[in-house]
């Protein structure tokens, strides 16, 4: 696999688990610098010491995406200590999935917060760098729940749903010197279903999550669409478990 610029500052939005945590050991390893955000600081420093130790560059902050001010800081101070920045993951999500007359209103609030609005801050945030640089990389995870919906996860799918429809916007309204790639995992290694409270829906994504894969997998389809030359868009890809269907 080819890596055309291996010198990026790449941004990754829930670095401290799963998809995150993988995307970031991989693109360090691979020469990036990565500035890592996520709300455990104490996963944050692990992290850390894990990339550092491998030789890897690394900078890291606590970060709630729910909280926009805190988003832009994120980047802001990125691009004042690296000069730019030429690639945001925007990966934090949550995924307590439960049935609509369960009535978890928070839990659904939860998901709006971090999953959509998250995503529209880092678009924020970042959006008027890359306009001034005249470059840069948008990166969404979205899901395979963004394509369909299944019971215990009407509200997660609509969050995907609007990450990838907003996504495909700002794919469609940027200049093109800015790329733009949506990523919908599968069923992928990780802690996602750990914050499911309604037992129903815990029991059937036990059942689900029989057949995954690892969140390297995902970290590696990332570096595959970053990588690119500057005029090749990935736009979007659809990873899953081989017996996922």
């Amino acid at each position: 696999m080819t890596n055309h610029n291996p010198s990026k500052v790449v941004l990754v939005t829930g670095a401290s688990s799963g998809i995150g945590y993988a995307t970031a050991v991989r693109l360090a390893r691979e020469g990036h610098h990565v500035v890592l955000g996520a709300r455990r600081k104490d996963r944050l420093d692990s992290l850390t010491a894990v990339i550092r130790d491998a030789g890897g560059s690394v900078d890291t902050r606590a970060l709630d995406v729910t909280n926009a001010d805190d988003v832009a800081e994120f980047v802001d101070v990125a691009v004042r200590e690296r000069g730019q920045v030429d690639v945001i993951v925007n990966n934090a999500g949550v995924m307590p999935l439960s049935r609509l007359d369960s009535l978890l209103v928070d839990e659904w609030n939860r998901m709006i917060d971090v999953n959509v609005r998250g995503l529209l801050h880092g678009i924020a945030a970042t959006l008027p760098h890359f306009q001034r640089q005249g470059s840069g990389h948008f990166v969404t995870i979205a899901s395979v729940g963004a394509h369909q919906v299944s019971p215990t996860a009407a509200v997660y799918c609509a969050t995907k749903y609007a990450a990838w429809a907003i996504t495909e916007g700002l794919r469609l309204e940027v200049d093109p010197s800015i790329r733009v790639t949506t990523i919908s995992p599968g069923v992928v290694e990780s802690e996602l279903a750990d914050t499911i409270t309604e037992p129903g829906a815990k029991e059937l994504m036990r059942t689900y999550r029989a057949a995954t894969i690892p969140a390297d997998t995902i970290a590696e389809a990332i570096s595959y669409a970053i990588g690119q030359p500057a005029g090749v868009d990935v736009n979007e890809l659809v990873i899953r478990p081989t017996r996922q269907r």
